[in-house]
């Protein structure tokens, strides 16, 4: 059974700063292309980071504010977010996908709320 446990998310102010964590369980970890994706009401979901093996991808909206990381021997994907602005507020979900697979999974999701 695959499960995907995101934590952290929780109430900042404008500028501050939250650490969000997912933890994986029944998959083979280091072969999952790993995202936070975050979505706010009345918006589409969007995808905020994203990190493979070699690479990793930001959206311009957080790019230079949030950095996303992966320890493989702890299956455990972070989005560490700074500077934190009250349009950063969302319910925040770790993906883990596999391209050569169809494997596609989510976490519960996190929420993230910034006040001004």
């Amino acid at each position: 059974q695959v499960q995907l446990v995101e934590s952290g998310g929780g109430l900042v102010q404008a500028g501050g700063s939250l650490r969000l964590s997912c933890t994986a369980s029944g998959i083979i970890f280091g072969l999952h292309v790993m995202g936070w994706y975050r979505h706010a009401p009345g918006k589409q979901r969007e995808l905020v980071a994203s990190i493979g093996s070699l690479t990793s991808y930001y959206s311009d909206s957080v790019k230079g504010r949030f950095t996303i990381s992966r320890d493989n021997a702890k299956n455990t994907v972070y989005l560490q977010m700074n500077s934190l602005k009250p349009e950063d507020t969302a319910v925040y979900y770790c993906n883990a996908r596999r391209l050569t697979t169809d494997d596609d999974y989510w976490g519960q999701g996190t929420q993230v709320t910034v006040s001004s």
